[in-house]
C-alpha cells in the first residue's frame, strides 16, 4: 500500500537546489561472503538543522540492517525521525517497503528527506514514501500509514522533553500492528535519562541487542562511526501482558 503526500516543491527542483554548506557523504556497505556492494549518498547541510546531518547512530543502525538484508525484502518498515534517512534508504534499496517520516511542521526537513531519496534513485511516492508526523499526536497521517512489520529510528531519544511523545507514538503503532517491533539506536548523553518508567506506563518492554558483530561483514569498525560516543541498540515490543491502549 502506497500513498502520496503533496509537496510544495517539485522533487527534481529539490535535487537541483544546493547550498554553500552542502556536501554529499557516501556510505558503502559490502559483504565478505559475496560480491555485494551498496553505496548510499546522503546530502548533508553542515550549517543546517539537526535533521540535515547524519549522526553517529544512523550508520550503526544501517549496518545492523545491512547484515540482515535478506530478511528485509518485502518487509513494511517505518522510520521515525528520519533526518537524512540513511537506515530507511538502505532498507528500501534492500527491497523493503519503506515509509520515511519526520516532523510535519518542518517542511524543509521533509524536503531534505526527499532529496536524499532522489540522490539514491528512489522516487518519493513511487519507490518510497515520505510522510510528516507529529510524535504523540494522532493526526490523519498516522491513520493513513500502511500495515507495518518493523519500526526503526536512529537517535530519536535526543531530548527528554520528547521521550514520552515518542513512546506514545510507538505504543500506538505497535498496538495497531500486531507482531511488529521497534528497533532503534540511541546515543547516551546523560546517565540520568531513562525511558524505563515510560515503557512500563505504556505497557512496552525493551531488550538490548548485541552490537559486537555489527559492521564485521563489511569490514567496518563501527566504533569509528561512534566517534567516542556510547551508542546502544534496543528492541521494543508490547509487553506480554499488555492491554489494549484506549487513550493516547
Amino acid at each position: 500500500m502506497r500513498f502520496h503526500m503533496k509537496s510544495g516543491s517539485d522533487d527534481n527542483d529539490i535535487v537541483a537546489a544546493t547550498a554553500t554548506a552542502e556536501h554529499i557523504r557516501k556510505f558503502v556497505f559490502t559483504s565478505s561472503h559475496a560480491a555485494e556492494r551498496l553505496e548510499i549518498k546522503i546530502p548533508e547541510l553542515l550549517q543546517g538543522a539537526y535533521s540535515f546531518y547524519t549522526w553517529p547512530c544512523a550508520p550503526v543502525l544501517a549496518h545492523f540492517l545491512w547484515e540482515r538484508r535478506q530478511t528485509l525484502a518485502g518487509k513494511r518498515i517505518l522510520e521515525l525521525g528520519s533526518g537524512t534517512a540513511l537506515p530507511g534508504i538502505l532498507a528500501a534499496k534492500c527491497n523493503a517497503q519503506v515509509v520515511l517520516t519526520d516532523n510535519c511542521i518542518l517542511p524543509k526537513s521533509l524536503a531534505h528527506i526527499r532529496k536524499s531519496c532522489l540522490a539514491n534513485q528512489l522516487q518519493p511516492g513511487v519507490d518510497i514514501d515520505v510522510v510528516g508526523l507529529s510524535w504523540g499526536l494522532l493526526l490523519n497521517s498516522v491513520f493513513r500509514l500502511p500495515p507495518l512489520d518493523l519500526i526503526i529510528a536512529a537517535d530519536c531519544f535526543y531530548d527528554p522533553s520528547v521521550f514520552e511523545d515518542i513512546i506514545v507514538s510507538v505504543a500506538f503503532l505497535l498496538e495497531r500492528n500486531c507482531g511488529a517491533k521497534f528497533i532503534f539506536t540511541y546515543q547516551e548523553r546523560s546517565a540520568d535519562w531513562s525511558i524505563e518508567a515510560l515503557l512500563k506506563k505504556w505497557k512496552l518492554q525493551a531488550l538490548p541487542i548485541n552490537m559486537d558483530d555489527i559492521g564485521k561483514e563489511s569490514g567496518v569498525d563501527v566504533l569509528e562511526f561512534m566517534g567516542g560516543h556510547t551508542i546502544h541498540l534496543l528492541e521494543i515490543t508490547q509487553s506480554e501482558n499488555s492491554a489494549t491502549i484506549n487513550t493516547i
